[in-house]
């Protein structure tokens, strides 16, 4: 009767948290439209004195910006053919690569990222940062990619401060609140994981400074990454000399070392079917997993077991995903089958994921561009979501399953790769082989906003570090409320900054 409870509390409390979501969505829509018109007035007087920012390399001399569906492949619907109906398209093909993405993530992508911890003998933290990261954030490398080297802009720079927030704040928010657990984790992953972060975007502010991105500069990015994971390679040494020193920080104080999870949340299996409760530093960790669900973690997907005796939306579900688990499983190596086919499996989900990212970043910003809402809104709302989606979903699965420093050590690794890694490999490749010029190899970037970013990069992530210092460095439903809290409020001051509503910040869009 308490557990029936408890799961209409979570049910109640996650459909409210999604209405506010949407309801915020909303607000910021109806907002956007209303300064729109005022915006393009008020920005045009100004704009012609070098004020404003742009995510895209434009010339100086236009008083609006190119808008950001430019830069992906048409559709075959024209504007109009969309609001007459048409979008209703977009938002099913949408809604359906979510579930794509979900399915890679749930069936593919975590057992193959389980089998590389066990293959390479990595600890999940250092596997997150690392392997869940990199194929969380290929649709970054992808559009920044297509951004140096085919629109020869910077909407590379714009994606990635969007997704930056979204990961730091909704990313752990989506894991306090749907994980319904408490998991105390290691402070060293996070703390190891933040700092990287933060010299990430300070290096990353220092090199935009001039509007240009030399080559020595683009190789210092990608040899600070290179020097990331090395560091991850001697994690544990690493972890063990820090915890050294802060015990010795802590010597009036009786100093516990938290230790790292090195065990699923699923642990020993009562006689009630309940998987066991795993007590740590005093922290009861209770799961709603039954014995039926213990078993089908591990089992494979079965494309051609058609579900009887199920509720009839249980197998409505099955029809509807039917069409996606055929092509996976005839794409993609089961590594629960083939277990030494892991690498492989982790390959084919990297593809994937990008590709699927990549479509939903463009389905998603056609959809904006039909219903008039700015690009800049776009990109820190409906764009960054959308191609952070592959954080969000592996990272609560994860989550879910008990491996929160795995989950968090993604979400913040994923930011530090999309700085280090998409904007310097392809910089360095273009200012080494694709110069403009034999006596200029350098890359132009518009850098007036680069402040203003900056500002919401490091003030999130000091947040989000203040949340766990606070909470002791628990995951639980306050830590989830919380950054939920402070992203609703981001999203809310940094629309209204994008939309010129306290000072001229952007060029209102091109008309059509």
């Amino acid at each position: 009767m308490g557990r029936t409870r408890s799961r209409k509390l979570a049910l109640i409390i996650r459909i409210s948290i999604l209405l506010v979501v949407v309801f915020t969505y909303m607000v910021i829509g109806s907002v956007s439209n209303k300064f729109k018109s005022s915006d393009e007035d008020d920005v045009n007087l100004e704009i012609n004195y070098g004020s404003g920012r742009h995510l895209l390399a434009i010339n100086t001399t236009i008083n609006c910006t190119p808008p950001a569906i430019d830069e992906f492949p048409s559709d075959g619907f024209t504007r109009e053919q969309r609001q007459k109906g048409w979008i209703l398209v977009h938002v099913f093909i949408s809604f359906y690569l979510f579930i794509l993405l979900a399915i890679v993530c749930d069936d593919f992508f975590v057992p193959a990222i389980k089998k590389v911890c066990d293959g390479l003998h990595l600890s999940e933290d250092a596997a997150g940062a690392t392997f869940m990261a990199i194929a969380g954030s290929s649709p970054e490398l992808f559009i920044n990619s297509v951004g140096t080297f085919v629109t020869q802009g910077d909407i590379g720079v714009g994606t990635i401060v969007g997704s930056a927030v979204f990961n730091i704040l909704a990313v752990p928010a989506c894991c306090g609140l749907i994980a319904n657990m408490v998991l105390q984790l290691d402070w060293w992953p996070l703390t190891r994981d933040s700092l990287m972060y933060g010299i990430s975007v300070i290096m990353l502010i220092g090199i935009l400074q001039d509007g240009k991105v030399e080559m020595h500069e683009a190789a210092l990015l990608v040899g600070a990454y290179v020097f990331y994971i090395i560091s991850i390679c001697f994690n544990k040494a690493l972890s063990n000399t820090f915890n050294r020193l802060a015990r010795r920080c802590k010597r009036k104080r009786n100093y516990t070392a938290v230790m790292s999870e090195t065990h699923p949340l699923l642990g020993k299996i009562e006689k009630n079917g309940n998987c066991g409760h795993i007590a740590e530093e005093g922290i009861m960790l209770k799961s709603e997993v039954t014995l039926k669900d213990c078993e089908e973690l591990d089992e494979p997907m079965d494309v051609w077991s058609w579900p009887r005796g199920d509720p009839f939306a249980k197998q409505l579900w099955f029809l509807l995903t039917w069409p996606i688990c055929f092509v996976l499983s005839i794409t993609i190596p089961d590594c629960r089958k083939h277990s030494k086919l892991y690498l492989v499996t982790f390959g084919m989900c990297v593809v994937y994921i990008g590709l699927t990212s990549y479509a939903v970043a463009w389905l998603i910003t056609t959809i904006g561009d039909t219903i008039n809402i700015p690009d800049s809104v776009m990109g820190l709302t409906f764009l960054a979501a959308g191609t952070s989606v592959p954080e969000a979903v592996s990272s609560v699965i994860v989550t879910k399953l008990g491996h929160g420093a795995m989950g968090l050590s993604s979400s913040i690794g994923s930011n530090t790769f999309d700085i280090l890694f998409c904007l310097g490999l392809p910089w360095l490749i273009k200012t080494a082989f694709y110069p403009k010029s034999e006596e200029d190899n350098s890359i132009t970037i518009n850098s007036s906003g680069i402040t203003y970013s900056a500002v919401s990069l490091l003030s999130t992530l000091i947040l989000l570090y203040l949340s766990f210092l606070l909470n002791r460095f628990k995951l639980d439903w306050k830590i989830g409320l919380t950054c939920l809290s402070m992203y609703i409020c981001f999203l809310v001051f940094a629309s209204l900054v994008e939309l010129n509503v306290f000072f001229p910040v952007n060029l209102p869009t091109c008309n059509r």
